[in-house]
């Protein structure tokens, strides 16, 4: 197995547990709207990350951001949802680095 497809398999298997991670935010209080609607906008590069378009990788290490602004924020300021947003902060991280490794790894395609 090549190592492109390798990241793009890590990456698409941390983008799940990131979603299922927000979920897991019902848990310690948060009303299950917002977080129906935080998975459903983190499913906007979905497509793009199955495909391995190598845009949709690009973009979505910049879409990701927002994600781990929120999670370092509730560690930081939120004592009854650290364990959700320690969790939740690795996830986003290494869905981040798992992103940027399939762009150092997957070529170029000059037209």
């Amino acid at each position: 197995m090549s190592a492109e497809r390798k990241t793009r398999l890590l990456a698409i298997g941390l983008w799940a547990a990131l979603a299922v991670s927000l979920l897991a935010w019902m848990a310690v209080g948060y009303p299950w709207p917002i977080c129906v609607i935080a998975v459903l906008i983190l499913t906007a590069p979905l497509n793009g990350l199955i495909r391995g378009r190598r845009y949709t990788y690009a973009w979505a290490t910049l879409f990701a951001i927002p994600y781990l602004v929120f999670a370092l924020t509730e560690l930081l300021v939120n004592p009854a949802a650290r364990w959700v947003a320690a969790s939740s902060l690795l996830l986003v991280f290494g869905w981040f680095c798992a992103m940027v490794l399939f762009l150092r790894a997957s070529p170029t395609r000059r037209e």
